[in-house]
């Protein structure tokens, strides 16, 4: 029968004293607030990087669209010249002709093609301003994002320095920044 005999040696009497004796407090709350404020950093991050996207996209979109609406008041305008041409060959042409009668039934069909093709310009434009305004208001939350995560990166680094002072104005000034970080976020949040 084979005994095993158990040898301890230095490491594991240090790692059993540590274990009987309270950890420290102080160092144990920032160690927390620091992983707690880590966390928000990185949501309010993610966050404005989202923002900034999504505003950049609807950017884009509204140039693409300005550039329909341009497309589509060329096209009204085509239609305005060819109903111009039309009423100087009526004007021209000899009244009650084939001809005048031909060039006023072009101008009529002319003006009844602008119509549309104006509606569908003005409605293109109100989608621009649509889009425009919904890129700026993302853009200013990503600005809001961004300026919280600023705050919160400031708190996490006075954490550290108020771990290692162990002053108690320090850590007090962390939180506040770190509040400061936190409120700047719900603002972003609810869009203030």
């Amino acid at each position: 029968m084979s005994e095993e005999y158990e040898v301890h040696g230095p490491h594991d009497h240090a790692v059993e004293h540590a274990g009987h004796h309270d950890a420290d407090p102080f160092a144990s709350r920032m160690a927390v607030m620091t992983a707690i404020l880590a966390t928000i950093g990185a949501l309010c991050a993610y966050q404005s990087g989202n923002s900034e996207n999504l505003a950049l996209f609807y950017k884009n979109e509204a140039a693409i669209k300005k550039t329909e609406a341009a497309n589509q008041w060329s096209y009204y305008q085509a239609k305005g010249e060819k109903e111009n041409l039309a009423e100087l060959g009526a004007a021209l042409s000899a009244v009650n002709t084939d001809a005048h009668a031909k060039f006023l039934a072009d101008v009529d069909k002319y003006k009844q093609q602008k119509e549309p093709i104006r509606a569908n310009a003005e409605a293109i434009e109100k989608e621009v301003v649509a889009n425009d305004s919904r890129s700026e208001a993302l853009l200013h939350g990503h600005h809001r994002w961004a300026q919280a995560t600023l705050l919160i990166q400031v708190a996490i680094a006075l954490c550290a320095i108020t771990l290692l002072t162990r002053k108690k104005w320090l850590r007090n000034l962390s939180f506040a920044v770190a509040a400061g970080g936190v409120l700047t976020a719900g603002a972003a949040f609810f869009g203030i």
